[in-house]
């Protein structure tokens, strides 16, 4: 049973921030986004917590092989899994900017950090494990069409100037 703690813990770590985020989301999506100019290209708002719950956990099992294949928080661990807690640190800290305090253009601007730490969590995984790094692919492009959605969204929605 104690090898299977690993696996489901690191599994299911990136849903805390998913769940905390949907909180925060759930408001805001009935109130505030729909006041919001979006592109006609958009995902439908019921694709996001699907998408959200295959993308992390993709990842977290892709952090348990890289775990895994690195004997533990090792010394070789400091980069591949702190790049790894980076992204996802800065992957909960975008739906509180975005959809908490309303400011696009630093979500934007977070995000594109975000999408940055992923692809290089990516390179720092490709020679331990492969597997683990394809795992994070389809979250490396859900957060380049995340990105230029958020790109439209605060372009086509200039903040108001306080006067």
């Amino acid at each position: 049973m104690t090898m299977w703690l690993p696996m489901i813990g690191m599994t299911a770590l990136p849903h805390v921030g998913g769940f905390y985020g949907g909180f925060i989301t759930r408001k805001e999506v009935k109130n505030w986004y729909p006041t919001l100019n979006k592109p006609s290209w958009r995902p439908p708002n019921a694709a996001f917590p699907v998408v959200w719950t295959c993308l992390y956990t993709g990842m977290g099992y892709g952090s348990y092989l890289i775990w895994k294949e690195l004997g533990g928080f090792t010394e070789d661990a400091v980069v591949p899994l702190g790049l790894y807690g980076l992204q996802l640190a800065l992957n909960w800290a975008w739906t509180p900017i975005f959809f908490g305090a309303h400011k696009l253009k630093w979500a934007l601007v977070e995000i594109v950090f975000l999408t940055g730490t992923v692809g290089a969590t990516m390179v720092s995984w490709y020679s331990i494990s492969h597997t683990a790094t394809l795992l994070l692919a389809p979250y490396l492009s859900w957060l380049c069409l995340a990105t230029a959605l958020n790109y439209c969204i605060w372009r086509d929605n200039p903040e108001k100037k306080e006067e």
